[in-house]
């Protein structure tokens, strides 16, 4: 039996326009999955339109056991791959605190934030403590002459915030 101690969010990658493809079967297994939309209107030659666009193209998070993870792979025949863990090879384990925060500001407002696939300069660990954004955690970096939180998916994915006054953040140590 799967307990949801056990349980644990792999990033994996699919092939391009494959996502909502492993997405859907996923869903059907009744396996936990984010991947990462907005809705946007679009103009078409029919008028204007609301699409769902997927934010981090050929990449899907699971949440799931070890041991069904491998199974996706080799008894559902899945067409991803796990990232890897760069120092013992092993599927990268994205703690369930950081996939959270990675979630809820994605889900908050994709206005508000801008996906970095770059690395940043390291800087402070904070926690927001006023506004809407309040209990995320991140690294604080100045993106565009202005203080913005970070929340980093290590050797996956980076999301910053908008603009956050200083006063909102307390330093981590």
């Amino acid at each position: 039996m799967v307990t949801s101690d056990n349980l644990n969010w792999y990033a994996a990658y699919t092939r391009v326009n494959q996502e909502l493809i492993i997405k859907k079967k996923l869903d059907e297994l009744g396996i936990e999955n984010y991947l990462p939309q907005e809705e946007q209107v679009r103009d078409t030659p029919l008028g204007r339109k609301k699409i769902r666009v997927i934010l981090i193209h050929g990449m899907i998070f699971i949440r799931t056991d070890k041991a069904t993870s491998f199974s996706l792979l080799n008894d559902y025949l899945l067409n991803i791959v796990y990232l890897k863990d760069r120092e013992n090879r092993h599927s990268l384990i994205i703690p369930d605190k950081q996939m959270q925060d990675f979630m809820f500001l994605l889900d908050f407002s994709t206005e508000g934030v801008e996906v970095l696939n770059k690395d940043l300069k390291r800087g402070d660990r904070v926690r927001v403590i006023k506004g809407s954004l309040q209990g995320l955690e991140g690294e604080l970096v100045r993106l565009k002459g202005h203080k913005r939180v970070v929340v980093r998916l290590e050797g996956v994915a980076s999301i910053a915030t908008s603009f956050i006054p200083g006063s909102f953040l307390e330093k981590i140590e």
